[in-house]
C-alpha cells in the first residue's frame, strides 16, 4: 500500500500568485535544487484526518500554525506511489522566520557519528512559473490547479 502525504500550499498574490515551498534539509539534498523543493507536507496512518495533518506537518515544517480556512485541492500520485492529499491557503508568511524540527542521521556515513539537520533548511515563495521548474515533479498538478482556483493562468 502506498504512503499517504497531506501538505498546503500556501500562495499569495504579488499581484501574480507567488507559491511557497520548501527545501528538504539534510547533507542529501544540500546541493539540489531543481525537482528537490515541496509543499510543506508529511505522511499520515489511515484514521488519521488529512487536513489536520497538513497543519500539524506545516508547523513542524516552518515552526508557524496555520489558521486560517484551507481549501481542498484534492489528490495527486508521486512518481514512488506515495498519494498526497493537498489544500490551499492564502497567506503571507516571512521566510526568514521559519524555524524547522530536525532529525538525526549518522554523518558522514559509517563515521560512528550522528548529527542533528532541519526538516526544511529553507522555504521561499515563488512565482508560478519558477515554481513549477523546482517542485517535486509529482507535485506540479498541484499548482496547476491552483492556479485554475484562483484563476492566474497555469504552470
Amino acid at each position: 500500500m502506498p504512503s499517504k502525504s497531506a501538505g498546503i500550499v500556501v500562495y499569495r498574490m504579488r499581484p501574480d500568485i507567488e507559491v511557497l515551498l520548501v527545501h528538504p534539509g539534510g547533507p542529501f539534498w544540500r546541493n539540489k535544487d531543481r525537482g528537490a523543493w515541496s509543499i510543506p507536507k508529511g505522511e499520515f496512518a489511515d484514521g488519521e484526518d488529512a487536513e489536520a495533518t497538513a497543519r500539524r506537518e506545516f508547523a513542524e515544517e516552518l515552526g508557524l500554525e496555520l489558521m486560517v480556512p484551507l481549501i481542498a485541492l484534492g489528490q495527486i500520485r508521486q512518481r514512488g506511489g506515495k498519494v498526497v492529499t493537498a489544500f490551499a491557503a492564502e497567506i503571507d508568511i516571512d521566510t526568514r522566520n521559519i524555524r524547522s524540527n530536525t532529525f538525526q542521521i549518522e554523518w558522514p556515513p559509517r563515521s560512528g557519528k550522528r548529527q542533528d539537520f532541519p526538516e526544511v533548511d529553507r522555504a521561499e515563495f515563488f512565482a508560478l512559473e519558477e515554481a513549477g521548474e523546482k517542485i517535486n515533479e509529482g507535485q506540479r498538478p498541484l499548482l496547476a490547479r491552483l492556479a485554475q482556483l484562483v484563476g492566474g493562468g497555469s504552470s
